[in-house]
């Protein structure tokens, strides 16, 4: 009787579900009814149409809407979120938000000739007196992470709070700023895309010079006679917590374990035509990729002197590295800075080279030429086993006495970005005193190398003989000493110490130059500007570098956020790993 009891129950129960969804599919198929009039208006009481794209002066707004987040899955979602962002301008969805919970293009207004949209135009009120203006909080402003939205974690139309530095997405009010502004009572919004200031929830701009130093803090821009200037300043900056820092000379945050992204950014910041190049965002203003112009604007960030703070997170540059590396270098794994080095310089030069010339600002300060020697040895049988094999095919020798080998010369010439040198093996016994000896040799004896005449025995990809020589020099000259060699159980560490000049290093006493044309002149000396340094063992240790300050030939050694003046001749004291030499003109 119990269980006839329940199964009319849940009878009962399913019909009137069934009745309720009947109703519903009547509901849509009347409203499919509808002529076509009738839901133009509708739509047009439940959602404004999304205004045109506009150009803006910001150079990184081209990436506002396609920069995407490293893993996969997150780009199928935006490739969904652009399909629904595309229907959503013929109106398939309403009340300014889509499926995803975003804020939908009309929530921000931000063309500043207040575009007319469909017939009636809708003009934000520009004010200059606002109450809420000394709300605004500086300390908590960073604008050094992705440009995401809090909530909803959209890069769509994102503001950031000035009163407590939180990222919300769109001003609509259905959007997440607008609640934000309610519930918290926080008034004052910035758009991290147009630069333009609004109080909400009344929605109108404001227009106050007082918000310029945070614009600038956003987007640090520079003009052509400041970044002339750069090399020649000595004033010192001062942090909004009373902290005294040098422009171009402020730390780096290590986000777990990116020490090697750090010391390779410091050291490419000392090339003074590359960083000339990032400053001025117009130089790159074609380029789409986004590894640019992050780059770009974490160059902008180290050498602004108008920082709320005294160090800066490559945060944001991180990101691009890891989406365009396909997570070959990511946070949270050590990594080797020669080959992100390599990687790096090769990957903006692909990204910045016109289609008509192969050529780009990596290229101008980096690439230098050497001819190669390639020596092969060719197996040659004697006479004596070729007898032997024509009169019994059946029989194989396998002594190998008659063999011989004839060596293959091929002679190219091909394009280097860095050279690599090879340190001496140590030595495999202490001395009589227990102690380890640390073994030292001259620069100049490694870079013998390059002469034309040292043979170097290579394995990979097979074995051959080779000699390099320099037919034309960089106009900075990368160096790798090859500390670190990888057998089949474990990493090794050569401590051997390279003695080097800090500067006028001579290159031709030492390595054979070719001559130069008519009217030129051939410039063979070169200043250190940066030397990279490994400290601990293979796998575990840490790098640091040791830069030079232009304008008052000052060194410095710097190490993620720490940032201390040194000796010039404490900077050869050191397990150099990778230095950048200039060419002095």
């Amino acid at each position: 009787m119990d269980g006839f009891l329940v199964e009319f129950i849940y009878s009962s129960l399913g019909e009137k579900m069934t009745s309720k969804r009947e109703r519903e599919a009547g509901d849509r198929v009347e409203d499919e009814g509808l002529d076509n009039e009738s839901k133009r208006q509708r739509l047009d009481e439940d959602s404004s149409p999304s205004p045109p794209p506009v150009s803006v002066a910001n150079p990184l707004s081209g990436l506002a809407n396609n920069y995407a987040d490293i893993d996969e899955e997150e780009d199928d979602v935006r490739r969904e979120r652009g399909s629904v962002n595309e229907r959503s301008n013929d109106g398939s969805h309403h009340n300014g938000h889509n499926k995803y919970g975003e804020a939908d293009d009309s929530d921000e207004e931000d063309d500043d000739s207040h575009e007319q949209f469909t017939g009636r135009n809708r003009q934000v009120e520009v004010r200059k007196d606002c109450p809420y203006l000394d709300t605004v909080n500086r300390q908590v402003l960073d604008f050094d992470f992705e440009k995401f939205c809090s909530v909803s974690l959209s890069n769509l139309n994102v503001y950031a709070c000035l009163v407590c530095g939180k990222y919300y997405q769109g001003r609509g009010k259905k959007s997440h700023a607008y609640t934000h502004s309610l519930e918290a009572g926080h008034h004052v919004y910035i758009n991290l895309r147009t630069e333009k200031v609004y109080c909400l929830p009344d929605g109108y701009e404001i227009n106050d010079p007082s918000l310029d130093d945070i614009r600038h803090v956003l987007n640090p821009r520079f003009t052509a006679k400041e970044v002339e200037q750069l090399d020649k300043n000595k004033q010192w900056s001062r942090a909004l917590d009373g902290s005294s820092y040098l422009p171009g000379m402020v730390g780096l945050n290590n986000i777990k374990e990116t020490d090697f992204v750090n010391v390779t950014i410091q050291s490419l910041m000392r090339v003074t035509p590359l960083r000339n190049f990032f400053l001025i965002p117009e130089n790159y203003q074609h380029c789409k990729s986004p590894l640019v112009h992050r780059f770009g604007e974490l160059t902008r960030k180290i050498w602004h002197a108008r920082n709320f703070k005294g160090q800066v997170s490559p945060h944001e540059f991180l990101q691009a590295v890891m989406k365009a590396s396909k997570k070959r270098f990511r946070i949270g794994a050590q990594s080797d800075p020669v080959e992100f080095m390599s990687w790096l310089l090769n990957t903006l030069h692909a990204d910045l080279k016109t289609s008509k010339k192969n050529t780009s600002i990596i290229y101008e300060c980096f690439q230098g030429e050497l001819e190669v020697v390639k020596e092969i040895p060719n197996k040659v049988i004697s006479d004596k086993k070729e007898n032997s094999e024509n009169q019994n095919n059946a029989e194989k020798l396998s002594d190998g006495v008659n063999e011989r080998y004839a060596f293959v010369k091929e002679t190219s010439k091909m394009p280097f970005l860095m050279l690599g040198l090879d340190l001496p093996p140590p030595p495999l016994f202490k001395d009589v005193m227990e102690k380890n000896i640390i073994p030292q040799v001259p620069l100049f004896n490694i870079l013998k190398k390059f002469d034309g005449e040292t043979v170097t025995e290579v394995v990979r990809p097979h074995i051959a003989r080779m000699q390099y020589r320099v037919t034309r020099l960089p106009k900075y000259m990368i160096l790798h000493m090859r500390r670190f060699t990888k057998n089949n159980f474990f990493v090794e560490k050569n401590p051997t110490l390279v003695n080097f000049p800090v500067k006028n290093l001579e290159l031709k006493d030492y390595i054979p130059l070719p001559t130069p044309k008519e009217n030129e002149k051939l410039r063979t000396k070169y200043d250190l500007i940066a030397n990279v340094v490994h400290d601990g063992k293979p796998g575990e240790g840490f790098y640091r570098v040791f830069v030079q300050r232009k304008s008052e030939e000052l060194w410095y050694e710097m190490q993620d956020l720490h940032v201390s003046e040194t000796l010039p001749h404490l900077v050869a004291l050191s397990e150099t790993y990778m230095q950048i030499y200039e060419q002095q003109q």
